[in-house]
């Protein structure tokens, strides 16, 4: 882990994404002190923030290994605007229309939510053919096929996750990680479209 400190985000996020899961757990270890004090100063919520945080990694991750993260130097900018944008969804899907919060790259004051979609490689996922998820997700190490149960098909939460299975969050995050990850592969061999766009 320590090897990682000399590097760069973004060679850290081009090792990830070319299979190297340390790197990304270096890239967590760097920024997830940092990252979540940004969320619960926004949402002054324990356990709103500790959902906030985990979904944000679960897209960051659905990014990076879509190819779809572009290496500029700005790779905390742009983990801190998934999180922004995750949660004003947040508010969005509670109908509350008064949130009011800076943008944390420009700093200007924004409440329109719908200028980008959060959520949107997440949606991916729920807009596969069921067919295809259920038959990927069954192929799945059981513990991993668990966790995807109780996120997708549940819609329970991974602090709620922890909690009923007995594992940590982290734990929980990366049993999704690698679900994903074997998803992806197993959708490859079997010839099933499972592209996050």
């Amino acid at each position: 882990m320590n090897s990682h400190t000399h590097l760069t985000d973004d060679e850290l996020v081009k090792m990830y994404a070319n299979g190297n899961n340390e790197a990304f757990d270096s890239l967590l270890n760097r920024y997830k002190s940092k990252l979540y004090s940004y969320i619960f100063y926004t949402v002054h919520n324990e356990d709103l923030a500790n959902d906030i945080f985990q979904e944000t990694f679960v897209k960051v991750i659905l990014s990076i290994q879509s190819k779809h993260y572009a290496p500029s130097g700005k790779f905390y900018a742009w983990i801190t605007r998934i999180a922004h944008n995750m949660i004003m969804d947040q508010y969005r899907q509670k109908n509350c229309d008064t949130l009011i919060s800076e943008d944390p790259e420009t700093g200007q004051i924004t409440g329109d939510v719908t200028l980008s979609d959060p959520s949107f490689e997440m949606q991916q996922v729920y807009d596969q053919s069921l067919n295809d998820v259920v038959t990927l997700y069954k192929m799945l190490p059981e513990a991993q096929s668990q966790i995807v149960f109780m996120r997708f098909y549940q819609d329970m939460s991974f602090k709620e996750i922890a909690e009923e299975l007995g594992i940590s969050i982290n734990t929980a995050l990366g049993r999704m990680r690698y679900a994903i990850i074997n998803m992806k592969r197993i959708a490859a061999e079997k010839n099933i479209s499972f592209e996050m766009k």
